[in-house]
């Protein structure tokens, strides 16, 4: 059966044209097919090939589906059937491989009948999502189910310790949650167990957690794998515990600690819509009864509106950031407004209303409804609003099988869009989306909330803004008792510069706007023109970026900040300038001055990442670097107005860096992980690869600007030279942890729009610039043992375990103790650090008479380094304590209790330590070389050098 086509509805030329390519396409390989069909089917068919771009690619592959569609089964679709029909295909299925090939193929067959159904109207929007949402839970679930009878049969089934066999769960996130996936999305999942144990049946018996590992990552191969057949879906798993840095699977305990102890609110938010995926039974009540109380508090939770609000300016960044334009779904009033709107209250009152513990939009928002929460306006402009949006989006991504929720581009996408949307042209469809946006962001701030722009009567700064004449600007910063002449120098100057700039009227418009707003703040600084200078180069930078002076304009904090914050410091004000995108950090002074907690950088990273497609890296990087570069901002921020306690500063700076690297490595390895497979050896989440920091990221004392010292060892656990990897395109270990070392060092060096992410030095990694760039870690202990110079052990007291496998830290730790511990002639150990220190000052101080060095002059940091390394070097042999720490306030604390120097002695090494790294900070932040004037640090100095002489000359 065909569909009765709208003979009253246009069809574009350009469409008809579309429509012709694709049918010349396949008729070249089904002429003898298309005979068969009566003229309606043709003109059906010719219609649908000049709508998507998807359905005509499929077609001309496989023109045996035709038939079978044209059969019935476009009219209706029964969403049991797709489970039924995939157990039964992959029921006779054998090998990986075979398995792969039928649930492509499934998957594709039943996408060209979904879309068709789509782009001719067989059914409404909500059937189309619950349609595409039970194709992608049967898929899933048919994968799991065929992926855990081979590895039962492989390695025997998983047990409790009662002898029930344990199933692995699988939660659907987000859309495919809420049964309102849409046609491209990628799917968000969470893979869980209910008990641990071990499998029995099998050769060898496996711990439960590693056998649904192992299963967890072949099913996203299964699925996400791209092959001749195209792919199942993208897999996303960044949602889990810990995100990439966790285990891909957890037991139902795992998961309870984790949200109970870790929980964040965007977890929480995002569990809103988690669904136990396949056929509910025992353990999928369990399962969500275990999740219920992290979601849904017992009593009325106004704080989810502070944390949607707040996650709503993430996206709204975000936005800005990638400089998103015609964004559907993040732009103002967009689709994830919406769901914003109708998750705020299920948050709130979930609790109280076990109805609203819903995963669907479209039975939230009608629940809202009947509780009165929500009045019939409100619901009936959400939903309209709302469903235009989802059926643009699905029709845009149903057009080519795109993940897309961005407007088109091309006039053949819109003649498409309007046509089906029974729309008169690109203006009618632009008007329609426009107003349902309108609607939405309206209600969206009724009910969350967001910034407004700060409407009041105009400032006399204005006039001064506009002011044309010299002696008019003056006479009104005389009346005003502005006692600041430079003032209008530098102004009108700026603004003779501004005008030749092409800025574009609503650029011209929002600088007029901002101007009078920013003077004001300027003026309350003790020198405005002062202020003026680092301000006005910050402006320099965005002036052709509307949505920065937009914001400036509409956020009073952000202004005060960018004026407080120039003025406190020149690093900032340079930072500012370089990087626009730092202004949004600028928006909350209550979030600027909230420094992350040392221990969640990680978590934060994660969450900072999922804003970003995982499989684009240029966009992965860009985000890594905006992400230092945010709470680097943060932590000078804090430094400068005090609130963080310069001790601190070191302290967040290298966490920072240690949460950077960590992703680093883990996108590292996913990449060649992907093309080459992974070490036979490795078991689990293992890498067998370690990450080893020195210098002052190993002494925790990291400043601005530091590049970071790194070694990458290897744990080649007794694998031959030949031994490969095992994926598709196998090399030998030496060379897989070779090429992931060099994947890390390129990720870190490449420069994008915001720059290098770190500089990495390796010249203290074994036989330094000529040795290998990744050491096997039994040959760094030999080199260590007996081949490496006393310098370099020196420069092992500063090292430090950063990154890798547990079994490596153990390894590395008893590495850098045993050769710290080896006993050495005190008088030779002296000469050498003696003279290489001599060496150093030779080499790098360059300073005038009367100009102290802080790090490099004699009484400096440097000499107080070498303190500390010679006393562990001479000592540890006999007080092994002495080789536990890498940090030199540390060391010089054991030193004095071991009585090895005098505590006074301990106390003026630490102090003045102290202080000048302090000193280094603040010249950092002032953009000034580290030097000061030898009078300002003598009484330090003199200390250390009596110290110095004392120890190392005596």
């Amino acid at each position: 059966m065909a569909v009765q086509l709208d003979s009253n509805k246009s069809l574009s030329p350009l469409i008809s044209q579309a429509a012709e390519r694709n049918w010349e396409r396949l008729a070249g390989s089904w002429s003898e097919g298309l005979a068969t069909l009566t003229e309606a089917q043709r003109q059906e068919l010719r219609l649908v090939l000049g709508l998507s771009d998807f359905i005509a690619t499929q077609l001309c592959r496989h023109p045996d589906w035709i038939p079978k569609l044209f059969a019935g089964d476009l009219e209706q679709v029964e969403c049991e059937q797709f489970d039924r029909d995939l157990h039964a295909i992959l029921a006779d299925t054998t090998g990986e491989d075979n398995a792969k090939s039928v649930l492509r193929r499934f998957r594709n067959y039943q996408m060209v009948r979904l879309a068709w159904r789509d782009f001719l109207d067989y059914g409404c929007l909500e059937e189309s999502l619950l349609e595409l949402s039970a194709l992608a839970e049967a898929l899933v679930i048919g994968a799991r189910d065929w992926l855990y009878k081979e590895l039962c049969s492989q390695y025997g089934t998983p047990m409790d310790k009662a002898g029930n066999p344990q199933p692995l769960l699988i939660l659907g996130m987000g859309k495919l949650g809420g049964r309102e996936l849409n046609f491209s999305s990628d799917i968000d999942l969470i893979f869980t167990f209910p008990e641990h144990g071990e499998t029995q049946g099998g050769r060898r018996s496996l711990d439960n957690q590693q056998f649904f590992i192992r299963m967890g990552q072949r099913l996203v191969n299964l699925l996400d794998q791209i092959t001749v057949d195209g792919f199942v879906f993208r897999v996303d798993m960044r949602l889990r515990p810990y995100g990439e840095s966790g285990p891909l699977v957890v037991s139902f305990s795992g998961l309870e600690d984790y949200y109970q102890e870790q929980g964040r609110d965007w977890e929480r938010y995002a569990m809103v819509k988690a669904r136990s995926l396949g056929p509910w039974n025992q353990y999928s009540d369990e399962l969500h009864t275990l999740l219920r109380p992290f979601v849904y508090r017992r009593y009325i939770d106004f704080s989810a509106i502070e944390s949607l609000r707040k996650m709503k300016q993430l996206i709204a960044q975000e936005v800005r950031r990638r400089q998103l334009t015609d964004n559907i779904k993040l732009g103002a009033g967009g689709i994830r407004e919406v769901e914003f709107v109708v998750q705020s209250f299920q948050l709130i009152r979930g609790g109280r209303e076990p109805a609203l513990r819903q995963q669907s939009l479209f039975g939230a928002i009608d629940t809202l409804y009947s509780l009165g929460q929500l009045e019939y306006l409100a619901v009936d402009e959400l939903k309209d609003s709302y469903c235009l949006l989802r059926r643009v989006e699905n029709l845009l991504q149903a057009i080519d099988d795109k993940q897309t929720q961005t407007l088109p581009q091309q006039q053949l996408d819109w003649a498409r869009l309007c046509y089906v949307l029974d729309m008169a042209n690109e203006t009618d469809l632009r008007t329609h989306i426009e107003a349902a946006m309108a609607k939405i962001h309206r209600h969206f701030k009724a009910t969350v909330g967001g910034e407004e722009g700060d409407e009041k009567a105009e400032h006399w700064t204005a006039q001064l803004w506009s002011v044309q004449q010299d002696d008019h600007a003056i006479a009104l910063l005389a009346e005003q008792q502005v006692d600041d002449e430079k003032l209008w120098t530098l102004l009108s100057a700026w603004r003779e510069t501004v005008t030749k700039r092409s800025i574009g009227p609503r650029g011209r418009e929002t600088l007029d706007k901002l101007m009078p707003r920013l003077l004001e703040e300027l003026l309350n600084q003790p020198s405005p023109s002062a202020a003026f200078e680092p301000v006005s180069k910050v402006l320099e930078q965005i002036l052709t970026r509307t949505t920065y002076l937009e914001l400036l304009c509409e956020n009073p904090g952000a202004r005060q900040q960018l004026v407080s914050l120039c003025c406190a410091s020149p690093w900032i004000a340079a930072q500012l300038a370089k990087f626009p995108m730092l202004l949004d950090e600028l928006i909350d002074p209550a979030h600027l001055y909230d420094t992350t907690s040392l221990d969640d950088y990680p978590s934060e990273l994660r969450q900072y990442l999922l804003r970003v497609p995982e499989d684009d890296m240029e966009q992965q990087m860009e985000a890594l670097r905006q992400f230092k570069l945010s709470q680097q901002l943060k932590i000078a921020a804090a430094d400068v107005t005090g609130v963080l306690p310069v001790m601190q500063v070191s302290d967040h700076l290298t966490f920072l860096a240690e949460a950077i690297i960590e992703q680093v490595v883990m996108q590292a390895w996913q990449q060649i992980a992907q093309r080459h497979g992974v070490p036979s050896h490795l078991e689990g989440n293992d890498t067998g690869f370690a990450v080893i920091g020195y210098g002052k990221l190993g002494g925790i004392e990291l400043g601005y600007g530091s590049d970071l010292d790194l070694v990458f060892l290897y744990d080649g656990q007794g694998s031959s030279a030949t031994t490969l990897t095992n994926g598709d395109r196998p090399i030998e270990v030496t060379h897989f942890y070779l090429k992931l070392a060099q994947r890390v060092l390129h990720l870190f060096s490449t420069r994008t729009t915001s720059g290098e992410l770190y500089e990495v030095d390796m010249r203290l990694r074994p036989s330094g610039a000529s040795g290998l760039m990744v050491s096997e870690i039994t040959r760094f202990d030999e080199y260590q043992s007996q081949e490496a110079w006393t310098w370099e052990h020196q420069a092992l007291v500063r090292s430090r375990f950063v990154f890798g496998d547990n079994s490596l830290a153990v390894k590395f730790s008893n590495i850098r103790a045993a050769v710290l511990e080896q006993s050495r002639n005190k008088d030779e150990l002296k000469k050498a650090v003696r003279e290489m220190r001599q060496k150093m000052r030779d080499h790098l101080l360059k300073v005038t008479d009367g100009i102290f060095d802080l790090k490099q002059s004699p009484g400096g940091i440097a000499d107080i380094e070498f303190i500390a390394q010679y006393l562990v070097l001479a000592n540890a042999h006999e007080y092994p304590e002495l080789s536990i720490w890498s940090d030199n306030v540390r060391i010089f604390g054991v030193l004095a209790e071991l009585e090895l120097l005098p505590m006074m002695s301990a106390q003026h090494l630490t102090q003045s330590y102290c202080w000048l790294r302090d000193e280094n900070h603040r010249l950092t932040l002032q953009q000034k070389s580290g030097q000061l004037p030898y009078v300002a640090v003598e009484a330090h100095a003199e200390r250390v050098l009596s110290i110095y002489r004392t120890v190392l000359e005596g």
